[in-house]
């Protein structure tokens, strides 16, 4: 799950990051609210905690605007301000939850599912497309009785791709969700890692496959022979 922290104290920002980190979480940071907006409005996170006291543009703004650009993404607004009238201007804005500072990072991760959980993320043991599980805990990939362990962006990848089984994932999504927004990874990283899966879902037997579809992206589909 990618999740965009935008908040402008740098130790607090890099402290929910660790956070987030720690639970497998990839995690862009914005330190002022124009960067966040522009980092947000992107739509590639599944999750955004929003601080309201931005420089540039304060969290009310950037969420208010998120809205009328139609990202509905998942925003949790953090504040000190804890009155009555402030969680409602930060609901309002188009926040889906707030939370008030200090917090403890229980609440936090438990704010975070709870807000995926309504949109859609999976948060099962496991995610099942055809013949293949996933665990999503143990990152282990299994059919028929046989399973391999993957590594953290095998286990990404294939975790987007049997949630979208229907949908051709780009390029692009995918280093943006596996590897980040300001990393410097390029195609051929993507094709490395989807080579990897490749071997892993013949190896355990699998009548899925990975299909690249040129200059689009990659999405699952059965096996012609296993039809």
């Amino acid at each position: 799950m990618q999740i965009l922290v935008i908040e402008d104290e740098p130790r607090l920002a890099e402290a929910i990051a660790q956070i987030l980190r720690e639970k497998k979480y990839m995690v862009d940071i914005a330190n002022d609210g124009r960067d966040g907006f522009d980092l947000a409005v992107s739509g590639v996170y599944d999750c955004i905690i929003l601080d309201v006291m931005l420089p540039g543009k304060d969290g009310y703004q950037v969420a208010s605007e998120l809205r009328k650009e139609r990202i509905a993404t998942p925003i949790l607004m953090l504040t000190a301000k804890d009155s009555v009238a402030d969680k409602v201007k930060g609901l309002d804005s188009g926040a889906d939850d707030y939370m008030t500072k200090p917090f403890s990072p229980e609440e936090l991760l438990a704010r975070i599912r709870a807000m995926t959980r309504r949109q859609g993320e999976v948060v099962l043991d496991e995610l099942v497309y055809e013949d293949l599980i996933l665990n999503l805990s143990a990152y282990n990939l299994a059919c028929n009785g046989k399973s391999v362990h993957l590594n953290f962006k095998e286990f990404e990848i294939i975790r987007i791709l049997m949630s979208n089984p229907s949908s051709v994932v780009t390029k692009e999504d995918l280093i943006v969700k596996v590897w980040g927004y300001d990393s410097n990874a390029v195609d051929n990283n993507v094709e490395v890692y989807i080579s990897f899966l490749r071997k892993k879902l013949e190896f355990i037997g699998s009548c899925v496959e990975i299909t690249a579809l040129r200059k689009i992206g990659y999405r699952l589909e059965v096996k012609k022979s296993a039809q």
